[in-house]
């Protein structure tokens, strides 16, 4: 996969989505980004998100009552080796702010913008096309990987 090869020894910024592909074995994205959780798995590049993922995790497996799959989003975005998850320090909301007005992203996406670009990431994973009118990142759609 050229992919795989392009990210090695990267940071790349992960969105929710591909998470959840992962995480709840989509029957179509799941494949897809497989490889690329075991390659982050065994530290070939690795990974940033805002504490908006855990908040965009939860919200599903809380309402349908799975504490053991709001478990594991717990788990793997507070504690998996290679991942790091930020909170939105003032750093982050200012940056985020910037990428609001000039780019007019919803305030989640921009904080997810900000934090990818707080932490010093080149790429950022995703499938929501939106995200590629941001130009300071290279946008990683999942559907491209299809």
């Amino acid at each position: 996969m050229g992919l795989l090869d392009n990210i090695k020894g990267q940071v790349v910024a992960l969105d929710t989505a591909p998470l959840i592909y992962f995480i709840e074995r989509h029957p179509t994205y799941h494949p897809v980004v497989r490889p690329l959780f075991a390659a982050l798995a065994k530290g070939q590049f690795t990974a940033v998100t805002s504490t908006i993922t855990l908040v965009e995790t939860l919200v599903q497996p809380l309402r349908t009552q799975q504490p053991d799959l709001a478990q594991r989003y717990q788990e793997i975005l507070l504690r998996a080796k290679n991942l790091t998850t930020y909170d939105m320090s003032p750093a982050i909301a200012i940056k985020a702010a910037g990428i609001r007005a000039e780019f007019n992203f919803r305030t989640p996406d921009a904080i997810q913008l900000a934090t990818a670009v707080h932490a010093g990431a080149n790429f950022f994973l995703t499938n929501d096309r939106a995200f590629q009118k941001y130009p300071h990142l290279q946008i990683i759609l999942v559907d491209s990987l299809i």
